[in-house]
């Protein structure tokens, strides 16, 4: 009976805080007004940096994406930082370059490939960034025609540092794997930026204030995100870290599902673990009590409750192999309950966090393979 309520005690933490922090932001914040200046007019210098490596496919569709946005041409410059591909990307970006003087592009190559992040710190490191506003997107992230616009109106207001898009799948067959999935998310997200940042970003479309980009001395290179690390240390630094909810990207699922959710669980347990310590130790640190809330759950969301999870269902099992009926009865009701998809993307995104946990010890896969 001790294995029993001890389990059955852990279930209600693993799921009631989550629940309960979902409602409670859903109730407190998610309708309420933005608190931040925001201006439709405001039209600063932007710098879209698309790192690519072999993304012969995608590359041509995602720059003409870029080249039907609305916002002013001669405000946007395009950075292409090329990691090494060897299947005719580079060759389509001078080919598309050629064919669009008007759009003032520069195509930036490495002579190796060593990851996402590593790649940007180069491009930061060794050009000129004329915008006031980065843009950073994956070449698979295909932007609304007035994505632009939208996001960079809330940079009007000066307490603002970093802005990123809700995400939602790109056709029906991936709406019904990554659809509930997305739309929690987006909401609480959205939620904990009216409170007031999200620790979390998304790669399709993030934007930072350039500043705050070198006062970082650049992308932090202990995760492999280019998004919810850098987000965060703007959020530390006492700025506002936003999801919002006017601009949505439509980003396709690609590849192997469960190696890339292994690998996004991965950095960010990565920056949960290290993003505040980082913070200070850069000197840029700032107590905001707001967001110190919205951190220190999302951290135990992140780093502690889902090992409970997995404990709750060893004693369980445990009491079962001693033949107590609660305890079959109680993972019964836990595997007839995987028919709901909601429950069933939890207790997998529960998973990937374990995994992602165990698997940081011998790898942060910064660098993986396609």
């Amino acid at each position: 009976m001790l294995l029993e309520l001890v389990a059955l005690a852990l279930a209600m933490v693993h799921f009631g805080v989550p629940l309960a922090y979902y409602f409670y932001l859903k109730r407190s914040y998610l309708n309420k007004p933005w608190n931040i200046r925001v201006d439709e007019n405001y039209r600063p210098r932007v710098t879209v940096i698309v790192p690519t490596y072999n993304e012969a496919k995608f590359i041509q569709k995602k720059l003409d994406n870029i080249y039907g946005q609305d916002y002013p041409r001669s405000l946007v410059e395009v950075i292409v930082v090329d990691s090494a591909s060897d299947d005719g990307t580079v060759d389509l970006v001078k080919k598309w370059a050629s064919e669009h003087k008007d759009v003032n592009l520069r195509l930036v190559e490495e002579p190796e490939r060593r990851g996402m992040v590593p790649a940007l710190n180069y491009v930061l490191q060794h050009c000129r960034i004329s915008g006031e506003i980065v843009v950073f997107t994956d070449v698979d992230a295909f932007w609304d025609v007035d994505a632009l616009t939208k996001v960079v109106k809330y940079f009007a207001d000066p307490n603002v540092g970093a802005v990123t898009a809700s995400i939602t799948p790109a056709t029906l067959a991936d709406d019904l794997l990554e659809g509930t999935y997305r739309n929690y998310y987006n909401l609480l997200r959205i939620a904990e930026s009216k409170a007031h940042s999200t620790p979390i970003h998304n790669g399709a479309f993030v934007a930072y204030r350039t500043s705050l980009l070198y006062k970082m001395c650049g992308l932090p290179e202990f995760t492999g995100n280019d998004d919810s690390t850098p987000a965060s240390i703007a959020a530390f630094m006492g700025y506002r870290a936003i999801q919002v909810d006017d601009v949505v990207v439509k980003e396709p699922v690609r590849g192997n599902q469960f190696l890339r959710k292994i690998r996004r669980a991965q950095h960010l347990l990565l920056s949960f673990l290290k993003t505040k310590r980082y913070a200070k130790e850069l000197g840029v640190y700032r107590h905001t009590k707001s967001f110190e809330k919205v951190w220190k759950v999302e951290w135990w969301l992140h780093v502690i409750n889902p090992w409970l999870l997995i404990v709750c269902l060893i004693l369980l099992i445990m009491a079962a192999f001693y033949g107590y009926l609660v305890a079959l009865i109680l993972i019964g009701v836990g595997l007839t309950l995987l028919i709901l998809k909601a429950y069933r993307m939890w207790v997998l995104h529960q998973l990937y966090l374990v995994i992602a946990a165990v698997r940081n010890l011998w790898t942060r896969e910064i660098a993986w393979s396609k």
